[in-house]
């Protein structure tokens, strides 16, 4: 059974799916942000709908939000929220977007839903209690060496300004395949064993803090690119299957 906090991120989750799928490829208006990130008029009704639920049922719980800010920031427990993490392929009636929801405790992500209405896939975990993905168990896969591997990579710009692009190139060369396939997407496929390590750069909490509790969840490993643990300031991944984790960071360290 799940519990009262992972219920109430799986309902708020299906409050969002509601709403995204009946505005999906309705030619929604794009406003940009002051980050120049894209925002409709779905992101906004979506985490509407979260935040409405979350807070009725933990009133006294913290909330993140992306289109709505911070608000109890303080709050020893804090739900973080992404209505749709992949705005730009939404309005691209492109599938590869999701609703993130996590829960950080005293600092620590203990709770993660990764919704994807469109694309079909619901992943959620609860530390502890493992990870699923559509109702079935996850695990990472067991490849133990480079050269078998499967990489996968995100958001990369700012790499490309550092040594560690150059490094990336290096690791591409040693492992058995490389993909892009980016967002939630890439993540899940970790998660349930169908490859091995992914690579991502200018990432925001938001869009990280659900998956990061999936993978670790399914057996995997889940840091920055220099090693450090997952915290509110992160904005690289460095997610594997965990046996592959060390090797990973020392070449692109090199």
């Amino acid at each position: 059974m799940p519990s009262r906090e992972l219920q109430a991120a799986l309902d708020a989750a299906q409050a969002a799916a509601e709403v995204i799928r009946g505005l999906y490829q309705k030619n929604l208006a794009v406003r940009t942000k002051e980050d120049q990130s894209p925002v409709t008029e779905a992101d906004v009704r979506a985490e509407e709908a979260i935040r409405a639920l979350l807070s009725e049922r933990f009133p006294g719980y913290g909330f993140y939000g992306e289109e709505t800010g911070r608000h109890s920031a303080g709050a020893e427990s804090v739900w973080l929220v992404d209505p749709i993490d992949g705005t730009k392929s939404f309005v691209r009636e492109c599938p590869f977007f999701s609703t993130q929801i996590a829960l950080m405790r005293a600092g620590r992500l203990v709770l993660g839903v990764s919704s994807a209405p469109v694309y079909g896939e619901l992943a959620w975990a609860e530390e502890g209690r493992g990870a699923f993905l559509n109702q079935r168990p996850m695990r990472v896969s067991g490849i133990a060496e480079l050269s078998a591997a499967i990489v996968s990579t995100g958001n990369l710009k700012s790499m490309t300004r550092t040594d560690q692009w150059a490094r990336l190139g290096s690791l591409i060369q040693r492992v058995s395949r490389i993909r892009g396939y980016g967002d939630f997407v890439h993540y899940h496929l970790l998660a349930r064993g169908s490859l091995d390590v992914v690579i991502e750069s200018d990432v925001n909490i938001l869009d990280i803090a659900a998956l990061t509790v999936i993978v670790r969840e399914a057996g995997g490993r889940f840091t920055d690119l220099a090693g450090g643990e997952v915290g509110l300031a992160t904005s690289s991944v460095l997610a594997s299957n965990g046996a592959l984790h060390t090797a990973a960071l020392a070449a692109l360290a090199d």
